[in-house]
């Protein structure tokens, strides 16, 4: 109760601290705004004297204004000349009052003075002539002694921002964080790795005893959306501790010295609060390699410098664990990664079928899911879905479900938005007959393969001409389970599967009516040939070496490693898989033209064939599926489109 009450207090000195600030910004701005106020008055009137109303006689009709030119040429018609800077008062030979505006001639004044002009040098000064003249010089030396004040604050950097920030940078939550590891699923062996994060927050005591340091800081990296803020806050939501939290984007600004200003603050809070978690999310935004180009980003040095001083300075027994989060680890510098900063790197992957099955379990609870929706089958169809896709899905399937007046989601909103989500929107476009036509061919020549590879490719889930996206219809497929590698086997069927769209083009429309459909297909089939041949050594007339693709921006890919020779090599060997995939996929389709031409005419009735639905039309009755045992990953779900 007393660690919870101090830190109730830092909060309110902070929110107090906040409001002082926030006088000395108004008043800032205030002084900003008469110095404008001065100066715009400057240009505008040119150092003259406004004529302030009730100052003359109401009843004098309005003064008539002469140019200098003026003034020259009706010398004779002035009587009198009262001068006050570069404005010019009087009254002309009939009595008419004058205002010009002239500047010091003695020509001038001569020729007045023959002409019996009597002239007056007027030199007092009015109130806001004065005020324009003082009002600069005193915002400057107000300006100075801020600057001075903020030094003897604290630093520049200290005493300047923190008036100028008019915020404290950090989100500092008003209690403990309530999420729990019970909030975090899929992610079962990076929970694990941080259990003991929890329990050295909680009794430190016994790590003390055997001369054990815990890390001071925690690195968690791994692609967007896998769940590394929920899982800081579920670590310090387990250890019952204060969580502060803060981007990397809130250490940056226009201000020099600002981002080392704001790395001292929150370090000043966490230590006050003991024991906490001090969270910084995008830390590769401060965390950059440092370079040696005299174009480089000083501030962000001097920021990343700030903050490695205060990783390396507080006690090991302080309480305090930093945990980072990035998508870039690889960016980061190496000052920051050693041992004594972030000690340890925890990588967060992609969650695999089983933990996809507890992510949906997790988030089924917060919506109305009935009872026909099998989320394992959800999740087999969902291969490389990060956590936030997933609950990205229930919710698109929820608006589904809503817009078509259902209570409850069904497997066909869930169908719904997982194609929404893999392949785009569903498009309403109005297509020619012929075109309709074609990609019903081409879409049952990819089906009818992949039956053909039955066992060795993953199994079909569904088949549709239904446009999507930049797609016009695709074949989907689904793995049994996860796989991480591929068989050679099972590379040269899939390079058959993605050409045999262009091959029922061929077959069923000539060769001169192929179209450019099969832009994706021959893409995605010529970049699994290379990284087959160039990188996993599959290739006999390659061999093993390992001869990786080097992009370069608007210049063709080079092969790294490889002479001119094996490049030829290379190109020839890719051509030749695709050729043999071609003509074995061309086979398929020439020896069950009838069959094809059938399962093409139902997809142009039904628009869409379920797995089950194709095996009946193409072997006449149901056949099971050949599952073959593994425990492999994919890295995507397997689909085909046009």
């Amino acid at each position: 109760m007393k660690k919870l009450k101090d830190f109730k207090n830092s909060h309110k000195n902070n929110n107090t601290n906040a409001k002082k600030r926030d006088a000395a910004s108004w008043a800032i701005m205030i002084f900003a705004a008469l110095f404008i106020a001065m100066m715009g008055r400057v240009f505008m009137y040119g150092g003259t004297t406004p004529v302030m109303p009730g100052a003359q006689n109401v009843n004098i009709s309005r003064p008539v204004e002469l140019s200098f030119s003026d003034v020259l040429r009706r010398a004779d018609e002035i009587k009198t000349m009262t001068i006050n800077g570069n404005d010019a008062t009087g009254t002309l030979a009939d009595g008419t009052k004058y205002n010009a505006t002239i500047t010091y001639d003695p020509e001038m004044l001569a020729k007045l003075a023959d002409a019996g002009t009597a002239i007056t040098i007027d030199t007092s000064r009015g109130w806001f002539d004065t005020i324009a003249t003082f009002a600069p010089l005193a915002l400057t030396l107000l300006f100075i002694f801020w600057i001075l004040r903020g030094f003897r604050r604290g630093g520049a950097a200290g005493g300047i921002s923190r008036s100028l920030i008019g915020q404290n940078p950090t989100k500092i939550a008003t209690g403990k964080p309530k999420t729990t590891f019970k909030d975090v699923a899929g992610i079962d062996s990076e929970k694990q790795e941080l259990a003991e994060i929890v329990d050295f927050l909680k009794n430190k005591d016994k790590y003390k005893s055997l001369g054990a340091r815990v890390p001071r800081g925690v690195l968690l990296s791994g692609q967007p959306g896998t769940g590394k803020t929920l899982l800081a806050r579920a670590i310090a939501g387990e250890a019952d501790v204060p969580f502060f939290a803060a981007s990397g984007s809130d250490f940056s600004g226009i201000i020099v010295g600002l981002g080392v200003a704001k790395i001292k603050e929150i370090f000043e809070m966490a230590k006050r609060n003991a024991p906490c978690i001090l969270f910084i999310d995008e830390i590769d935004a401060i965390g950059q390699k440092r370079s040696t180009h005299s174009y480089n980003d000083q501030d962000r040095e001097q920021t990343l410098n700030q903050l490695l001083i205060e990783m390396d300075g507080f006690a090991n027994d302080t309480g305090i664990i930093v945990i980072g989060a990035t998508n870039r680890a690889d960016m980061l510098d190496a000052a920051l990664l050693r041992p004594g900063r972030f000690d340890r790197q925890v990588y967060i992957e992609l969650p695999d079928m089983a933990g996809r099955h507890e992510i949906l379990d997790l988030y089924a609870k917060k919506v109305k899911i009935g009872d026909n929706v099998n989320l394992m089958d959800l999740a087999r169809g969902t291969t490389g879905f990060s956590g936030a896709d997933l609950e990205n899905l229930l919710n698109e399937a929820a608006l589904h479900a809503v817009r078509n007046g259902r209570d409850k989601i069904s497997p066909e909103d869930i169908e719904e938005a997982r194609d929404k989500i893999i392949m785009g929107p569903r498009k309403i476009r109005k297509m020619r007959p012929e075109d309709i036509k074609l990609t019903a061919y081409h879409e049952a020549g990819h089906a009818f393969v992949s039956l053909m590879y039955d066992g060795v490719a993953d199994p079909i889930h569904k088949a549709t001409i239904i446009p999507r996206g930049r797609a016009l219809g695709m074949v989907q497929h689904l793995p049994i389970d996860d796989k991480v590698s591929m068989t050679l086997a099972e590379v040269r069927a899939n390079l058959s599967i993605a050409l045999a769209g262009r091959c029922a083009e061929e077959i069923f429309f000539g060769a001169d009516k192929i179209t450019t459909g099969a832009e994706s297909d021959i893409a995605s089939a010529t970049r699994l040939a290379r990284y087959s041949i160039t990188t996993a050594g599959l290739s006999k007339k390659v061999g093993l070496p390992a001869i990786n693709q080097v992009g370069t921006f608007g210049v063709r890919g080079a092969l790294e490693n490889a002479s001119e020779k094996t490049a030829e090599i290379v190109d020839a060997e890719i051509r030749a898989w695709l050729d043999a995939a071609h003509a074995d996929a061309t086979k398929h389709l020439v020896k069950n033209k009838a069959k094809v031409e059938k399962l093409a005419n139902a997809l142009l009735e039904h628009e869409t064939l379920t797995g089950e639905e194709i095996r009946e039309i193409v072997f006449g009755k149901t056949k099971k599926t050949a599952v073959k045992k593994t425990t492999k990953k994919h890295t995507n779900a397997s689909k085909t489109d046009e």
